[in-house]
């Protein structure tokens, strides 16, 4: 929170206009104190329709005057603090024009109505509470008390929910005090003492909230489960109401249409075709695999011919350009598995080498010491066992240049 000046000790709480209506967007209303923070002027009014951000939901934006209010928070007292870009736009005393920014409420409304809304229909569904309550900037949580979570339970839900929704049941604000409040159908305690305010959805919930509501189900718009999961004992679900729900159905049915075109079929028939060619295409990769395993055995094979033996042991060494490491990886493995050799191999392209170094395991040379060397001088890091090691460096040029000195570290060795 904001450090206050000593000009806001003792301030009243302010009166809010959403309390009764949060269709309220305009209105007028005195400015009680104005202070410079690092964050532009702290602006407190006689009244505000501005929410302050607060149990899961974002503040307001909007105007005051000529200036933009960019944050509303509220302080211990009740007290609420109005954030604007402009300092000293604002003067005590002073009478002012305060309008909320309606694409911004109208949003938080139909997700913070959507939540009473669907966190009673989990109760009716599935006797599952909710516990916490966040909305997000691209979508909404509620965690609840579910412990096995099921695509069917929460289908359950959401049918409840959008059937309340479609049948545009009024919303009510309530201003109760604690004994008229301990009268009421609460769906959950309230943690405010003295006033209390409380929304009622008719003849399906009553819930204690501070929020801004609609004042029917049927502004709340479609209510759609995007997904859930299990955190901390709970079960987490993901939700979006209205504009939301609309603007994730058109990216979710555009990038469909685009996966049909793609196969050329009807939008849902593709996900069918594409689990065929995710099947395919694992097959494909295996055959290729197979097909890469008997060509580096024959490669292995025709270089080991044509390698002379010295010592006892075949040296193989070759540097190729532009070839996949993988391949140079697995060749090294097949050369040195059919007899008594070492393999010096290295691919280069714009950016390095990278290097593989193996030996036959009836052999003694360390292939993780060497290569370390090589790796160095060419300016980058690798290692392994004995037996096989990796590595590379950036230094293209000094590729050649390793080489011979490892050949020449091996043959004195």
């Amino acid at each position: 929170m904001t450090n206050l000046t000593s000009s806001f000790i003792d301030m009243q709480p302010t009166p809010k206009l959403y309390f009764r209506d949060s269709s309220v967007l305009q209105f007028s209303a005195n400015v009680i104190d104005a202070e410079p923070s690092e964050r532009g002027q702290l602006v407190v009014l006689d009244q505000t329709a501005f929410y302050p951000t607060g149990g899961g939901q974002p503040n307001d934006i909007g105007t005051l005057g000529e200036a933009k209010v960019v944050d509303v928070f509220e302080d211990d007292t009740g007290t609420i603090f109005h954030v604007i870009e402009d300092a000293g736009a604002l003067n005590p005393g002073q009478t002012v024009t305060g309008i909320v920014d309606r694409l911004r409420r109208l949003d938080h409304m139909q997700q913070h109505s959507g939540q009473h809304i669907l966190s009673q229909a989990f109760v009716q569904a599935c006797g599952a509470e909710t516990r916490s309550f966040h909305l997000g900037a691209l979508a909404s949580t509620i965690d609840i008390e579910l412990q096995s979570p099921t695509p069917d339970l929460l289908r359950a839900a959401e049918d409840i929910a959008n059937a309340v929704v479609f049948e545009d049941r009024p919303m009510r604000v309530h201003m109760v005090n604690e004994e008229e409040a301990s009268r009421l159908p609460l769906r959950k305690e309230s943690a405010v003492r003295g006033d209390i305010r409380v929304i009622e959805i008719e003849d399906f919930d009553w819930s204690p909230c501070g929020g801004t509501h609609a004042q029917r189900t049927g502004q709340v718009g479609n209510i759609a489960i995007r997904s859930f999961e299990r955190v901390r004992k709970l079960t987490r679900v993901e939700f979006l109401c209205g504009m939301r729900a609309l603007a994730d159905y058109r990216l979710a049915n555009n990038s469909a249409f685009a996966v049909a075109r793609l196969f050329s079929c009807e939008r849902d028939s593709s996900p069918d075709l594409a689990q065929r060619a995710v099947q395919e295409n694992k097959d494909l990769k295996r055959q290729i695999r197979d097909l890469r395993e008997l060509a580096m055995s024959a490669e292995a094979s025709e270089i080991l011919a044509a390698a002379p033996l010295n010592r006892g042991f075949k040296l193989i060494v070759a540097i190729f350009k532009l070839r996949d490491f993988e391949e140079v990886r697995i060749l090294a493995s097949k050369i040195v598995q059919r007899e008594p050799s070492v393999a010096l191999l290295a691919t280069t392209d714009e950016k390095g080498a990278r290097l593989v170094f193996a030996r036959s395991a009836s052999l003694t040379q360390d292939m993780g010491q060497l290569l370390a060397k090589a790796c160095a001088t060419l300016g980058g890091r690798g290692g392994g066992k004995p037996d096989l090691a990796q590595g590379g460096g950036p230094h293209v040029t000094k590729v050649e240049e390793v080489i011979q000195a490892t050949i020449e570290m091996i043959e004195t060795a």
